[in-house]
Order: structure tokens, then sequence, then C-alpha cells
């Protein structure tokens, strides 16, 4: 990748963001140095890097380099015989540690987080030196006693030396017959030695060697003669103290030099992983997700069936410009590839098409990069051989060019390298020159990129180029949207339709007279007027069907809600039915034991009487129980009837919620292969034939939002967070119920709910929800770093075993 080009997207600002969120030195220069790679192996094992990394920091926050430093330049000294300062010794084994903290994380954990691991498990903790420094020095960088014997034994000395040496000092300062001598009955310490202070008038009366005079010049500070050998003999101590010293800091550094290649791996391989780990963090930061590298070989320029939106190679989704307030910025969708490969965008002026064409330069490069892109998951790169880009008026006065002949140089060096698997990003193509010549030699460079089969996507104001992008089979048309009633940008990207430049509407909603609007519409030539007229009826044409398009679903929404209801009424009014029923067997049922315990009764009475026949009268009271007993089996409760199956043809799509007549349940269809179907019921997942579904219910697609939710594995995580900003009260408890349904069942510790601030009431709704749920364990506003009061951070309780 040209670094010219990289420049003109501002990918270097997009390394300096990144780069914030590294822990040392060595990792911060890896950041600054990342560059797009053009190997589609290298691009998915560092995208996959970075989504383990991203998974990683979900569940332990905590993860990090911790106190590693790059000390590569002070092993490579030590190397050189150099004895290393205990400082510098400490940041060996805080990288060593740091070494052996994240070898033995990632190795147990290596099953979900494999590229981390293999990382990890090429670290060499060296845990022999790390411990040895540990155990000769103190945090704050002092050798300790135990570093050898011999120190101890010179540090014991001396502090008996001290001792004497001051008791000695003491009863002299003490003394009646020298305390008119001295200024202060008192003993410090001048050069290493210890002295008492000797008033200048009484110099010569306390004998002994001066070592210092106040700045006064009324002391003396003198070293009494007396003390003198017990002086030189603690100073001794000292000596031999500070050589015992460096012969332990020597002995550290040789070993430390001894693994110099080592630890200078160590600090490669902790810079290589705080790196993943901070692009990780990158993206939380810009509620990003990864993007699917898609490889299928766009085909040449020729009709075909039209591709929705999400087949085409390049496919961004609500892709948002990653250096732009994430607040403020408004979403595009870019498709490219498949159908076409070279997409025209106009439009007004400050209307977004350079922002647009940065977009989607800038987050292919972010991608290559390995990084997660600002769009919804789901999106779709290539991963391309060289991203080019003229964006920009860049008049250079040195080299006497002019706007024309700078944009001109650049694409001359553009067409000399660009290939089929290149990005092109044009701006204003054929800009700076007579209108004709620039619209001719504009077309003349889309042919040529055309043929090349390039994926290119260019501005333009020319209206040659819209009716050639109409007519030439491989280009389509786009245009940035333009308010003509407030005289503002939207900023929203419309694929499809080209845009108009409005110059002639804006000023006459400024008030420019109409005689001048009317004169100045007569000087556009016919073709033009033509153009432009047939560009209004196709958006105009557009706008209705969309309308029309709208009215259909509000009316077979209108349609399904009032089936629904109708279902729910018929369903209660069964329930109702065979309530009663129940209730009356019930009473039946309760009278006829009623008379079977009579019937017993009289039994008992008629065998106690001598005087009828116990024949007679057991046969009598037996039929008549018989009767009963065929009564009461005749009464059978009347069960609720199940949900009628829907009057409808609809054939089960995956997400539908069908019934599975083999079990007489509903679940919802995950998957569909040939005649076979997955389909979740409960909390299993079983395989079933799809001639055994029946259609129930399709779950209403959820309102698009503006974040990316981070997400895991598809198949098995509804991602750590859930965007609602803009939602209403009442589709809070519904959606936030089943989030975090699934948020559990996908083993999830905790999740971010992301409502916004603005009046508080999503807030509210959303924490009032959150009271007594019987997943949620505990729930807080959001840390500064996690979005403040317009997060709400919610703890899952864990599942049991």
């Amino acid at each position: 990748m040209d670094n010219k080009y990289l420049t003109t997207l501002e990918f270097p600002r997009i390394l300096e963001q990144l780069a914030e969120h590294t822990s040392f030195s060595a990792s911060r220069d890896l950041a600054l140095s990342l560059r797009p790679s053009a190997d589609v192996d290298i691009v998915r094992s560092r995208i996959q890097e970075t989504t383990e990394a991203k998974a990683l920091l979900a569940t332990r926050t905590d993860v990090g380099v911790r106190g590693a430093r790059d000390v590569r330049h002070t092993v490579q000294r030590a190397t050189l015989g150099a004895v290393l300062q205990p400082s510098e010794l400490l940041e060996v084994r805080g990288t060593l540690v740091s070494a052996r903290y994240l070898a033995n994380l990632l190795t147990r954990l290596g099953a979900e987080y494999a590229l981390l691991a293999e990382k990890a498990g090429e670290l060499q903790p060296l845990s022999e030196i790390s411990e040895e420094i540990e155990r000769c020095l103190d945090e704050e960088g002092r050798v300790l006693d135990r570093a050898s014997p011999t120190l101890a034994q010179i540090r014991r000395e001396g502090q008996i030396a001290r001792e004497r040496l001051v008791e000695r000092l003491r009863r002299l300062v003490t003394s009646s017959e020298n305390a008119r001598f001295l200024q202060e009955p008192i003993v410090t310490e001048r050069g290493g030695r210890y002295v008492v202070p000797l008033k200048v008038d009484y110099k010569g009366r306390i004998p002994g060697i001066i070592h210092d005079q106040s700045s006064s010049g009324a002391t003396l500070f003198i070293e009494p003669l007396e003390t003198v050998e017990l002086n030189n003999h603690w100073r001794q101590l000292q000596l031999d103290e500070q050589r015992e010293i460096e012969r332990i800091l020597m002995e550290l550094s040789g070993r430390v030099g001894h693994e110099a290649e080592a630890i200078g791996r160590d600090v490669e391989l902790l810079a290589e992983l705080d790196l993943a780990l901070a692009k990780g963090l990158y993206s939380f930061s810009l509620r990003a997700a990864p993007a699917t590298i898609c490889m299928d070989r766009w085909p040449t320029a020729q009709p075909r069936t039209e591709l929705q939106p999400t087949e085409h190679p390049l496919s961004l989704i609500r892709a948002r410009h990653p250096l732009l307030p994430r607040d403020t910025v408004v979403p595009i969708d870019v498709y490219i590839g498949g159908d076409y490969t070279i997409l025209l965008v106009t439009g007004p002026n400050t209307g977004g098409k350079t922002v647009a064409l940065k977009t989607i330069g800038l987050l292919a490069a972010m991608s290559q990069a390995g990084l997660h892109i600002p769009a919804t998951d789901g999106s779709k790169l290539p991963v391309f051989s060289g991203i080019y880009a003229d964006i920009g008026d860049e008049q250079s006065i040195e080299q006497n060019l002019s706007t024309f002949s700078s944009h001109m140089s650049h694409i001359v060096d553009i067409l000399n390298h660009a290939d089929a698997d290149s990005l092109v990003l044009l701006d204003e193509l054929g800009a700076g020159t007579d209108p004709v010549e620039g619209a001719a030699l504009a077309q003349g460079i889309i042919n040529t990129l055309l043929e090349r089969r390039c994926l290119v996507a260019s501005s333009t104001h020319y209206s040659q180029l819209k009716v050639f992008a109409f007519n030439t089979p491989g280009v389509q048309n786009a245009s940035v949207e333009f308010d003509i009633e407030t005289l503002s940008p939207t900023f929203r990207l419309v694929i499809g339709l080209p845009g108009r430049s409005n110059a002639l509407a804006i000023a006459k909603r400024l008030g420019l007279s109409e005689q001048i609007i009317e004169q100045a519409q007569r000087s556009i030539s016919p073709e033009d007027l033509q153009a432009d007229a047939m560009l209004a009826k196709i958006r105009a044409a557009n706008d209705a069907a969309d309308l029309k398009l709208r009215e259909a679903e509000e009316r077979r929404a209108r349609s399904e809600e009032v089936e629904h209801d109708l279902r729910e009424k018929l369903g209660k009014i069964e329930e109702t039915r065979a309530q009663i029923l129940n209730q009356a067997r019930e009473e039946a049922t309760h009278e006829l034991e009623q008379v079977q315990g009579e019937i017993r009764r009289l039994r008992l009475e008629l065998l106690r009487q001598a005087s009828a026949p116990p024949a007679v009268a057991v046969a009598a009271i037996q039929e008549a129980s018989a009767k009963i007993e065929q009564l009461a089996e005749g009464i059978t409760p009347v069960e609720a009837p199940k949900e009628p199956a829907p009057n409808t043809s609809e054939k089960p799509r995956v997400g539908d919620m069908v019934y599975v007549s083999s079990l007489g349940q509903t679940g919802e269809l995950l998957s569909i292969s040939g005649q076979e179907a997955e389909v979740k019921v409960g909390g299993f997942r079983l395989r079933t034939r799809l001639s055994g579904l029946e259609f129930r219910s399709r779950p209403q697609p959820a309102e698009p939002t503006e974040e990316a939710a981070v997400r895991g594995p598809r198949a098995e995580s509804p991602g750590i967070e859930l965007d609602m900003r803009g939602w209403r009260a009442e589709e809070v408890a519904p959606a936030l119920d089943a989030y975090l349904d699934k948020a559990y069942l996908a083993g999830l510790p905790w999740v971010h709910i992301i409502h916004g601030k603005g009046m508080g009431i999503l807030k509210e709704v959303v924490r009032q929800f959150l009271v007594g749920h019987p997943l949620v364990s505990s729930y807080r506003a959001g840390a500064l770093n996690e979005g403040g009061d317009g997060v709400t951070v919610v703890v899952l309780h864990k599942q049991e075993n």
C-alpha cells in the first residue's frame, strides 16, 4: 500500500487513535507503523486476532501487559558488560512477570482464543531471572540484605560501628565541660562523616578535623580526634557495602545480558499482544464490528440479474466515518461489485460526497490492517492489492501545478498501477477545466477502469456522466440527498439514483429574482434540461414507489394485527367455554361422590340387618353402584383448545416460529438444509423433516440502530451491547427481555444497554424493567469510558452447571 494514498484517506490519524489504547512504547510503535496487508490469509488472521482480543476483554476487563516495558536497549547494554541500575533491573523483572502472566492466562484459555494463545505460547518468562531480581531488590530498588551473606554481614557490622561512633559523639556534646564551646549539643553529618558544631570563637578548644563552616561563618563543623578511628572504620564498612552492592548488580546484569535475545523476543511478543488488545479496545470505542472478507471475483461488466445489496463483494451497512463524531455522523449504505464495478456519486457541494468516498477507502484500509470497522455486523469487504485515492484540492504553488494538473498527475499514477484487485476513489473527476473536455476526459478514465474491472467510487457534477452511467453496464449512479426546503444536506447516500446540483432551486429559495432564474434556465442546453428532467422524473417515480411500498407494508401489518387479535379473542372464548363446562362437570362429579358415599353407608347398614337376606341386599346394592359408576365414567373434562393453525400458505423461513407436528410444540426455525430443518424448542435443538413444520408467525424486524452491536459467534451470542436509542417506551420490555434471555443462554457475564441521555425517559423505562428481572444480578450506570449515564451495565446471573 502506498503511504501517499493512505495519508490522503487520513489513515495515520486512525493509527494515532489506536496507539492511545496501547500500554507501553513498544506496542505504541507497532500501532503507529501498522499498515494494510494485501495477503488474504494475513488479513483474516489479523481480524480474527482482534475479534479474540475483544471477546477476551469483554469477559476479563483487567487483562493486559501490566508492568511490561521496552527493555531491549537496556538488555543490549547488559550484553556489553554494563552494570544495570536497580530501576532498570526492576523494569526487566516487570516485563518477565507480565510475560509469565499472559503466557499462563492465554494458554489456559487456548480453546477460546487460539491465535492469542499461540502467540503467548512463544513467550519465555525466564522465571529464574525475575525471581532472582525479586530476591535481591525491593520495590523501591534497594538491594536487600538477603542478596548475599557478605552484604548482610557488612551491614550488621556497619550498624554496630555507627552506633558506637554516635554514642561517643553524644557523650562529647552532652559533656558540661564542652557545652559552652558548641553552638548546639547535636551530632550532624558532613561529607559522609559525623561532626559536631563548634563556635568559631572556640576554635581549637576541641581538637579535631574541620570539615565545613556555616554560611554565617559563626560555626565550624569538626570531627573530634577521639572519633576519627571510629569514623574511619564506619566509612570503610560503607565502602565495602557499596562494592558488594555493585558486585550483586553486576551479577544480575550479567544474567540479564546472557538472556538478552529471549528477553528481546518477549518484548516483541508482548508488544504484539498489547497491540491486539488495543485493537479490541479501539473496536469498543468505535462500536465497531469485523468485516467479512469476501474474495468472490466480481464479474465483468455485463448485464445480469440485479443483486441484493448484501450480495456484493463490497457491502458496507450503516458505515460511519471513524474520525467524525459518533453522535452526529450519518451512517451510509454502500455496495459495489457484482452487477456493477463503478459507482458514480453526484449531488451538491457539502452534501457528503467526499466523506462517503473517504469512508469507503478508510474502512477498507482498516479492515486490511486487522481492525474492526464502524459498520453493522455483516458488512463485507474484499482484500485489495492497492487502495488509490485522489481526493481534495491539492494545488501546488511550489511545483506550479493547478488544481486540474495536480489531480491529473495523481490519476496518471493511479492508472499506471491499478488492476482488477484495486480499489480506486476519485473525487470530482474531471473538475478544474473546461466542462465539456472535463466530462469527456472523465468518461474516458471511467471506461479504462471499467475494462480493468477495478472497484471504483467516484464523485462528479457532470450531467453527461449521469446519463452515461444509466446507459453503461457495469456503472451505477448514486447521489447524496439535499433538502431543498431547509437548504441543507441530509448526508444520506442513495444508490441507483443520480443527484442534482440544485443550484437554481437553491438560488430561488434564497431570493434571487425570477427574471435571473429564467435567464439562467434559457442558457442551459436542451440536452442538460432533458437529462435533469429525466432525473427528476425518475426520482419522483422512485419516491412514489417507495410510498406505495410503505403503504402496502402498513396495510399488511394492520391485517396481521387484526388477525392476531381475532385469534386471541377466539382462543379466550374457547377457553372460557371449556372452563364453564369443566366447572359443571366438577360439580356433577362431586354430587356423584356423595351418592356413592351414601350407597356405601347403606350397604353396611343392610349387612348389619339380620332380617333381610344378605345375598339379595348385596346384589341390589352392587347393581346400583355399577350404574352410578357408569354415569361417572361418562363425565370427562373438556380440554382448552389448541391455538388454531394460521390460515396461510406462507412457507417457513429461518427465524420464523413454526409448529412441529411430531411433537405438538412450537419452536424457532434455526436453519434449512434441503428437506431437513433444525428447530429450537425450549432449550433443545432438533432436526426434523421440513414438511412436518407449519408456519405460525414471523418476528418483526428490529428498527435499525446507529451503532453496531458488538457480537460474539452468531449462533451463540446476541452481542454484549443492545442499542435502544430512539426506541419508544412500549418497545423496550419485549425486546429487552428477549435480548437478556439470549445473553443469559450464551453465558455472557454482563451486557451494555445503550439508551442515551436525552430527557432520561428511556433510561428510566430500561432500569425499571431491570428491577426484579430473574436473570439480572445487578445493574449500574456506565463509567466514563463506557458511555457514562447514557449506558446501563447489566450483570447477569451465572448459569448453574
